[in-house]
């Protein structure tokens, strides 16, 4: 199995999820952070039903430093509760792993 994980993270706005994305990369947590726009999110929160518009992060990393990207994330969240999920790379190029790993912390 792959030490490689692709991170899943809403934020409420632009502004949050370009922070965050360059805080991440600024501290050597994730190598490429892909923000997309125009996510309409459902979710049950509180026992009611929500909808939100929000930006998705897809946070490419390592499982090794999971710990130091969930907590820079929690740290500049404003979510009382951010989606911060992971999930791992079962396959992918050689060469993009290897470029991962060159842009992340030690």
């Amino acid at each position: 199995m792959s030490n490689h994980i692709i991170l899943f993270c809403t934020c409420p706005d632009q502004n949050t999820a370009s922070s965050i994305a360059h805080t991440l990369i600024g501290e050597n947590f994730a190598a490429c952070v892909n923000i997309l726009p125009g996510l309409t999110s459902v979710y049950r929160w509180q026992d009611r039903i929500e909808t939100a518009q929000e930006y998705l992060l897809l946070v490419k990393t390592r499982r090794d430093i999971y710990p130091q990207v969930e907590r820079c994330i929690q740290e500049a969240h404003p979510y009382e509760l951010p989606e911060i999920v992971a999930v791992s790379v079962e396959h992918a190029l050689p060469e993009y792993l290897k470029w991962i790993d060159s842009c992340l912390s030690k």
